[in-house]
């Protein structure tokens, strides 16, 4: 219920009701009829969904960047056939996760083999410019990244959406076009994954 804000000015009462945010159907029919500043507005809106989603997969880098970017590319060019189906954060994440599987596999194609552990850690910072709580942090948090990296693509999504967007199995499966059951066995076995990967050598 919207609560109305009263200003007094002598004996009268002004009410001042909140503007509430355009919703999505409105802002898409406004940029259907030509709208630019409609359409920023949806993209400042999904911008933060997206990017996490495109940076889950991919990392982030240019190729994020582009993927992020070719996102809201193809919803412009396909506002007129967007039937409101399903919710418009639920259409951008599957273009979103769509176009970072094709990057993925374009990148497979590029490179031969994977960057090696110990190049990894060549790129860390050196401890005498670095305090070591920070250095052990950004060591976990490249670890963590191989890690993901290291899933198939079709595990890594799962784990995105559901791990990092923090969506429910249902809108997961919805998006992916597959079913929820699928779903749960995937994020299973990528958290096994993942678990393994992660382990410290001396824990075995």
């Amino acid at each position: 219920m919207r609560v109305a804000a009263e200003r007094r000015f002598g004996d009268s009462a002004l009410l001042v009701e909140p503007v509430e945010p355009a919703s999505d159907r409105f802002l898409i029919d406004r940029a259907r009829a030509g709208d630019e500043r409609a359409f920023r507005e949806l993209v400042e809106r999904y911008e933060p969904r997206v990017a996490a989603t495109v940076v889950g997969m991919l990392g982030a880098g240019d190729e994020a960047e582009d993927v992020g970017q070719e996102t809201f590319i193809r919803l412009y060019r396909s506002l007129d056939r967007f039937r409101g189906d399903s919710s418009l954060g639920t259409y951008l994440t599957r273009i979103a996760i769509n176009l970072s599987l094709t990057a993925l596999k374009r990148r497979k194609r590029r490179t031969s083999r994977f960057v090696s552990r110990d190049e990894r850690e060549r790129e860390l910072p050196e401890t005498s410019v670095d305090p070591r709580g920070d250095l052990e942090r950004k060591e976990t948090a490249l670890e963590v990244r191989a890690a993901v990296e290291a899933l198939a693509p079709d595990h890594r999504a799962v784990v995105v959406l559901r791990m990092i967007d923090g969506l429910s199995t249902r809108e997961t499966a919805e998006i992916l076009g597959i079913p929820a059951g699928t779903v749960m066995s995937r994020l299973a076995r990528a958290m096994d994954r993942l678990e393994r990967a992660l382990k410290e050598p001396n824990d075995e």
